[in-house]
């Protein structure tokens, strides 16, 4: 049984060919490869949180806590880093594991004390920013101390060689191909609906090039940035841990129809627990690229993220209620964002209109998602 294209798999790809070319007429500095290069950091930024939301949303949950948390995680890295005179790989070790705990508890007050994610989440909120201006004392901490380089600074300054860029885009191609491929016979083999092998070819191929003019126009500033590589780790492992393994089926399960879930016999409380821990990793690791790119932890830090996270994957297609939803889609979604967030900072938009827009862009795909699904 095959499954053919529908007008969902091209709205995506429409409205973000029309943003960019709005851009690219009225601020002809959007498609600078400096620009493009900045373009691709703020992405890799917003689209990594995404892949955390993407595992707690999969199973029927959110996570309003995560623009709070991944300051507070990126602040107590930032102060041991500069005011403790800790290493930076082991601060942020620290900030990684304090992530995962963190998590962890908060997944279990979900499952085991019953105490709905919303709630949970929105506490978490309030008392991740609280606690994160009592490690930073209200002050702007820099991430270096005294103007000496470290890992922590390195994170957002770093660029990969351009050979080198080419020879990771071939290993993310191959990687990406075979995992589509084999599980594509895999679902072949266990009866379940497959795309055409057309469809799939072209998704390859436009994939494939996708990658490829990234590198190229990368490398024509500095090379691939460092958050860029570290996304696309990310998201190759979350593709690999939602598309190819019993947890990643077991979300879809859990979201898609929770009591027949059960009654099969999925471990539901121990997969959600295990999805809100490695979104508090991937909180950590976000807050680390975005405290690194703005130099500094302040107050304000992962203000609306938790938005541009939800905005995300709404717009790549995610279903809020669980069940529905994919790597490549939250890509586009982010992609999306990020790129109304950086023309609009090029034409000098002022704050509230930002929010504005935001705003009505996570109501407006709310609303196409609800019509195209009751067609």
């Amino acid at each position: 049984m095959t499954r053919t294209l529908s007008i969902r798999d091209f709205s995506i790809a429409l409205a973000l060919l029309g943003i960019c070319g709005f851009f690219a007429i009225v601020e002809p500095k959007f498609l600078d490869s400096r620009n493009l290069s900045l373009l691709m950091t703020e992405l890799s930024i917003t689209a990594t949180l995404a892949m955390g939301m993407l595992l707690v949303i999969l199973p029927g949950h959110i996570d309003l806590s995560v623009g709070s948390g991944l300051a507070l995680l990126s602040g107590i890295a930032t102060v041991l880093t500069t005011k403790a005179g800790w290493p930076a790989p082991v601060s942020l070790s620290v900030g990684l594991i304090a992530g995962l705990l963190i998590w962890w508890g908060k997944g279990m007050l979900v499952v085991r004390e019953r105490i709905p994610a919303f709630i949970v989440t929105l506490a978490g909120l309030l008392v991740f920013r609280g606690l994160f201006w009592l490690v930073i004392q209200n002050q702007t901490v820099p991430v270096v101390a005294g103007g000496q380089t470290n890992l922590y600074s390195l994170i957002s300054t770093y660029y990969l060689p351009p050979m080198v860029g080419y020879g990771v885009a071939a290993v993310i191609i191959a990687v990406f191909s075979f995992a589509a491929i084999q599980g594509r016979k895999q679902r072949r083999l266990n009866g379940f609906e497959v795309e055409d092998g057309e469809a799939l070819f072209m998704r390859l191929f436009i994939a494939a090039q996708a990658v490829l003019l990234f590198v190229i126009v990368t490398n024509q500033f500095r090379g691939i940035p460092l958050p860029a590589l570290i996304f696309g780790v990310v998201a190759l492992s979350v593709y690999l841990l939602t598309q190819h393994t019993a947890f990643g089926r077991y979300l879809y399960a859990i979201g898609g129809n929770p009591e027949a879930a059960l009654v099969s016999g999925v471990p539901a409380g121990k997969v959600v627990i295990a999805a809100f821990a490695l979104m508090g990793a991937i909180v950590a690791i976000t807050g680390f690229m975005l405290t690194s790119y703005t130099g500094n932890s302040t107050t304000d830090l992962g203000e609306w993220m938790e938005l541009d996270a939800v905005a995300a994957c709404v717009i790549g297609g995610v279903s809020l209620r669980g069940g529905r939803g994919s790597v490549l889609g939250v890509l586009a979604g982010a992609l999306i964002m990020a790129a109304l967030l950086n023309g609009m900072t090029l034409m000098s938009v002022s704050p509230e209109y930002k929010l504005v827009v935001r705003g009505s862009v996570l109501l407006a795909a709310v609303w196409l998602d609800m019509r195209l699904t009751r067609q």
